[in-house]
């Protein structure tokens, strides 16, 4: 069986990581968690960021312990079963592929708005093109773009904390004050009150979709090198930058947008009226959207790779071009599914579908890790931490907009019962 080379080191782990995360979820999360939170949207982003953590560090504690391809597929079956395992991988190439058209499809209405589905079509095959000259590209062009985008969102940032003015005008009226920092009539930021008792948790589940690119790098744990030192280190620390971006992105737009933050379609640039800044910002968002959706197939593909080794999905996607050493097939297929989904399917549905399977996948993650210090294995994370995951992960499911939810448990189902069929 040919293996994948071992050619990624610390940085270039850290890289794809963080342009897997800081992608689409940067750009277009804020409007509609501000709509559902109101002014607890902080502890909504507190909340999706501690489920991240929750997430990370029970990843980072399994790769440790299965340096191999395949993230929570072969965590789960190992550590659970087969059939879980399955559910988990399963999980994960339907949430990410879902994901992966989303993302093709908001850098399509960034780029050329007439014609997104189209654009997102031809950026999914050219990324997928790139990925398969090997990880190597991946990495590098993974620390390109991340390293454009924190240039550019900073810069907007510093606009915004020097109180320069953003390209949306506050309503006038009582509120005429609106955006400032401590809000408007003791409501904090001046949004409006959060839509219901569920709000964080809803809120936090969309949140959760801008965070979910560190399980990127688990996924490549054949292609690291000493893949116990570098994944954890590229896990945490990847996740660690998020973190605080995040919470810096969160402050300006709610501070400085205020009530306006709801209806706003790109928050982020619109904290910045100056004409170039403004249009470089929106740049940088498709930019953005190219790297995470990179980031996401090279994951897809291996998760593939994978479940092909044992049996689970169709031997051909176990191939690995000899030369590159990259699984091309596996990285064709999600990218034509990739393609589809963003062809027939509206971006609002397919993020909640999306969030869905992710969270699945990283409750078998916990659980999993759970198993795993039972029989003994050596651990660093406290006893209690995986059972905090889990919870957390399906306290957030349950809030999810149901739609999302059915279409994924019986997708879900779909899955099993192919593999029954196929494996008699």
């Amino acid at each position: 069986m040919t293996q994948l080379a071992r050619r990624l080191g610390v940085p270039g782990a850290i890289a794809i990581g963080l342009g897997a995360m800081i992608g689409a979820g940067l750009f277009s999360v804020w409007a509609p968690a501000a709509a559902l939170a109101g002014p607890l949207l902080p502890a909504a982003l507190g909340l999706a960021g501690a489920i991240a953590v929750l997430n990370a560090l029970s990843t980072a504690q399994l790769a440790m312990e299965h340096p191999v391809s395949g993230g929570a597929y072969a965590y789960g079956r190992a550590e659970v079963g087969e059939r879980v395992g399955f559910a988990a991988g399963w999980m994960f190439l339907t949430g990410k592929t879902a994901s992966a058209a989303a993302i093709a499809v908001i850098a399509g209405q960034h780029l050329w708005p007439e014609h997104a589905a189209a654009v997102a079509a031809v950026a999914v095959a050219a990324l997928a093109a790139l990925n398969m000259l090997g990880v190597r590209v991946t990495a590098w062009t993974s620390a390109a773009i991340v390293a454009i985008v924190l240039v550019v969102v900073l810069a907007a940032l510093g606009w915004s904390a020097a109180g320069g003015a953003t390209a949306l005008t506050a309503p006038s009226g009582p509120t005429d004050d609106v955006g400032s920092i401590g809000g408007v009539g003791g409501v904090p930021f001046g949004l409006p009150a959060p839509a219901g008792p569920l709000a964080v948790l809803q809120a936090a589940g969309l949140l959760f979709f801008a965070f979910a690119g560190y399980a990127r790098m688990a996924t490549l744990g054949e292609e690291a090198r000493d893949p116990r030192r570098t994944l954890p280190i590229a896990i945490v620390v990847g996740l660690g930058v998020v973190l605080v971006l995040y919470a810096l992105v969160a402050w300006a737009t709610t501070a400085r947008l205020g009530a306006l933050l709801p209806a706003s379609v790109t928050p982020v640039a619109d904290l910045v009226a100056q004409p170039a800044l403004h249009a470089a910002v929106l740049g940088a968002g498709a930019l953005a959207c190219l790297g995470s959706l990179m980031g996401i197939l090279a994951g897809l593909s291996r998760t593939g790779l994978a479940m092909a080794r044992e049996g689970d999905l169709p031997g051909r996607l176990s191939w690995i071009a000899p030369r590159t050493r990259t699984p091309v097939v596996a990285e064709a297929s999600v990218a034509a599914a990739a393609i589809v989904g963003a062809l027939l399917l509206p971006a609002g549905s397919l993020v909640a579908v999306s969030s869905t399977c992710v969270l699945t996948y990283y409750a078998i993650a916990h659980v999993a890790a759970i198993r795993m210090r039972r029989r003994g294995a050596r651990q660093w994370l406290p006893a209690a931490l995986p059972w905090a995951g889990v919870a957390a992960c399906g306290l957030v499911v349950v809030t999810l907009p149901w739609p999302g939810v059915v279409a994924a448990a019986a997708w879900l189902a779909v899955g099993l019962g192919a593999r029954e069929l196929l494996r008699r």
